[in-house]
């Protein structure tokens, strides 16, 4: 194929000396690029919108006025079952969309997103299937919009390993690369993300135990630049002499061995799959790590780090900066890897740059993103009791060992459960009103542990759970799995909270139209009002949603969009047809109801006022023939 590139997964020395020069020569513009795109209404250039992942729009074209008045615009099916995570792209009249596996990327012209006008899809190992996780998502694809010889790329992660760059103009492939290795369990769930001249993708894989990485490719030719592991020696992890200089006591050199039993880093888990953002003013990127491996902390002595934390990297070499380890030696599977978002806000007056963090662990942590200093460390709800609460000094949380998962004792009523009380789902932030939009979980567990033997490939968790809801819910009919709550990290405090029948896993769209939009798995799409939490408009799916809205313009109206398609953890049972309770690492257990509500198909679904949009303004448009012939 002309233009094709290929590299392996360890770069020469050659190749990372190309990579710099790249880096050096028009990094800064690409960058720029980005940044001024971002900034349009007409844009969606990457996950969560901006650098700031704040899935914020300051567009109230929809407002709280109107809201009842959106109707369905447009749609586009994917004609897959899989759940469908992340959220489209939009760049410059063209909307990309991505697919769960076999991970197709459609390309749509907004003028006319009746016809398609490229489609790429790729021909994998299906024996990806078999070590993924948690049904075989895709969390989203990424953009480069181009410098120097290269042309603009729409960037895909596939669920084998390979992460591919397509040209933007006509999905003919630019370059491709292996990242994971599905031998091994090493999968690709999350979404890519560009910054200056490079594209950091992460890992999947822990429950098979996975060593987690971090790598950063080229975009001009897929070279690898850096990798960074989570667990190991220093000089793999990218600890240097400066790290955690402002917070020694979050612990600093040796301890990616010393705090493990012997080689048990080397499957160690710690993958990211999760979501990142980037300070360009300070070129650092932040992403947590995930959950050590295995589950049963019995096989594992130790804090185990640097699983479970909070990571900043300067961009350019891979340098970690600082590392915050929220939940030392986990033990519940509280994976780290939850959305991070950026603001400058004021906290008890003073001016800050800030980081937040709902955790899987019940706690949403607000850090100084300069230096790490702990912040915030608030319950994401009052039923939180693994914890009884977080040392501020140290930034350890203190455990309640009644909740602990030690061997030979059965762990009953642990809240959060393994889902944590958030999972993967991308929040939002106001910063009109300097709150966050936090879809979130309320589910607990009873865990039981057991051991097993490491195998190559092979689910390496050592666990069986029961999975219900927590104590706010219906515990009896197993309703009242999720919550949506406005959070204020300034006052530690609840603006509103509401109950959810089941999670809203995908995440929240928060507007300057005073809405905050989300999907929620039994189906449903609403919007409610920010400032009170009152619902104002819903609109019920073909499926379930487990991806996040987004909002765009186009030729001067306001669209929302959301992709639909019921799947991921808590979907496990109705996608591959399970009925054991403990089945889907408890998934099916607890979510035992949702068949009843929705079922598979995937898709993505376009509104805007009245239905407005290419089809309303010219019925005639892409008509094959306008004349009727009258007998």
């Amino acid at each position: 194929m002309n233009g094709l590139k290929r590299f392996g997964t360890i770069a020469s020395a050659s190749c990372v000396a190309i990579a710099v020069g790249f880096l050096g020569s028009s990094a800064a513009v690409a960058n720029d690029k980005l940044i001024e795109l971002s900034k349009s209404n007409e844009n969606y250039v990457m996950p969560g919108k901006d650098y700031t992942s704040d899935n914020y729009s300051k567009m109230d074209q929809i407002n709280t006025k109107n809201v009842k008045d959106l109707r369905v615009s447009w749609t586009f099916s994917t004609g897959l079952l899989n759940g469908h995570e992340g959220t489209p792209l939009v760049v410059d009249g063209v909307m990309y969309i991505n697919s769960s596996f076999p991970n197709n990327v459609y390309a749509l012209d907004l003028d006319n997103p009746g016809k398609i006008k490229w489609q790429y899809k790729p021909k994998q190992d299906p024996a990806a299937r078999s070590v993924a996780c948690c049904d075989l998502v895709n969390r989203g694809l990424a953009y480069f919009p181009g410098g120097g010889d290269t042309p603009a790329l729409i960037i895909n992660n596939q669920l084998d390993g390979n992460v591919v760059a397509l040209k933007a103009e006509d999905g003919s492939l630019y370059w491709k690369v292996e990242n994971s290795d599905i031998k091994v369990g090493s999968t690709l769930t999350v979404a890519p993300y560009v910054v200056k001249d490079m594209v950091i993708v992460g890992s999947s894989g822990a429950e098979l135990g996975v060593r987690g990485y971090a790598t950063a490719y080229s975009v001009h030719d897929g070279g690898q630049v850096w990798r960074m592991y989570a667990t190991g020696p220093d000089e793999e992890i990218g600890i240097g002499d400066d790290f955690n200089s402002a917070n020694p006591q979050y612990g600093q050199k040796g301890l990616g061995l010393a705090t493990w039993e012997g080689d048990a880093w080397k499957i160690g888990g710690g993958t990211n799959w999760g979501w990142y953002a980037y300070d360009p003013d300070l070129n650092l990127i932040y992403y947590g790590s995930g959950n050590p491996s295995p589950w049963n902390e019995t096989m594992r002595p130790g804090d185990n780090k640097w699983t479970m934390t909070i990571m900043a990297r300067d961009v350019d070499n891979g340098e970690l900066k600082f590392g915050y380890q929220k939940t030392p030696h986990d033990e519940w599977d509280y994976a780290g890897v939850n959305v991070i978002m950026l603001s400058d806000q004021q906290i008890e007056g003073k001016d800050m740059k800030l980081l937040t963090h709902p955790d899987r662990n019940g706690i949403i942590y607000t850090l100084d993103r300069t230096n790490g200093d702990l912040v915030r460390a608030d319950f994401l709800d009052d039923t939180v009791n693994v914890w009884t609460h977080v040392d501020m000094e140290t930034g350890i949380p203190v455990r309640d060992p009644e909740y602990g998962t030690r061997m030979d004792h059965k762990g009953t009523d642990i809240c959060p459960s393994a889902m944590g009380y958030h999972d993967q789902a991308h929040d939002s932030y106001d910063p009109e009103k300097e709150l966050f939009y936090l879809a979130i979980n309320h589910i607990c567990m009873d865990w039981e542990p057991f051991m097993l033997p490491y195998r190559a490939g092979q689910f390496f968790v050592g666990a069986t759970l029961s999975m219900y809801p927590g104590p706010k819910g219906d515990r009896q009919n197993y309703l009242g799995l999720g919550q949506v709550k406005a959070y204020d990290a300034d006052s530690s405090s609840y603006k509103w909270s509401v109950m959810e029948r089941f999670a809203a896993w995908g995440g929240t769209l928060a507007t300057a139209g005073d809405l905050v939009f989300y999907g929620t798995l039994d189906g449903y799409f609403k919007a409610r009002n920010s400032e009170t939490g009152e619902l104002l408009w819903k609109f019920k799916m073909p499926s379930g949603a487990i991806g996040y809205p987004m909002t765009y313009e186009h030729n001067g109206t306001q669209y929302v969009a959301l992709y639909y398609g019921v799947g991921g953890w808590p979907g496990v049972g109705l996608v591959f047809d399970l009925d054991d309770p403990t089945a889907g690492l408890g998934a099916v257990g607890a979510f035992r109801e949702l068949q009843n509500w929705t079922q598979q198909g995937g898709g993505l679904l376009v509104f805007s006022l009245d239905g407005k949009g290419p089809y309303s303004d010219d019925v005639t448009l892409d008509e094959y023939s306008t004349e009727v012939i009258r007998n």
